[in-house]
């Protein structure tokens, strides 16, 4: 629980710090979503419960999809802007 804490909190950290660059905090968000997934498995693994090991895999599966749009949405704004930083 301490380790999904602690990757919870580098995530934040590199949301906050990085707020010039779009493929940073991109990757922070995910770095989040994976500490809520390491959480939700120890979890599912301290009760004893199948459903936890569950919501992990529906996590993933969100998590990639919010990468795959991010992703498409950093290419529609590199094709608009001519880069990918935030404040020019």
């Amino acid at each position: 629980m301490t380790l999904s804490l602690v990757l919870f909190l580098i995530g934040i950290l590199g949301f906050v710090l990085n707020r010039k660059n779009i493929i940073l905090m991109i990757i922070s968000i995910e770095i989040m979503l994976l500490a809520v997934t390491l959480l939700v498995l120890v979890s599912s693994y301290q009760f004893d419960d199948i459903m936890g090991q569950t919501y992990s895999i529906y996590i993933i599966a969100i998590a990639g999809a919010e990468s795959a749009i991010g992703l498409g949405i950093l290419v529609a704004y590199y094709r608009l802007r001519g880069n990918i930083s935030l404040r020019t």
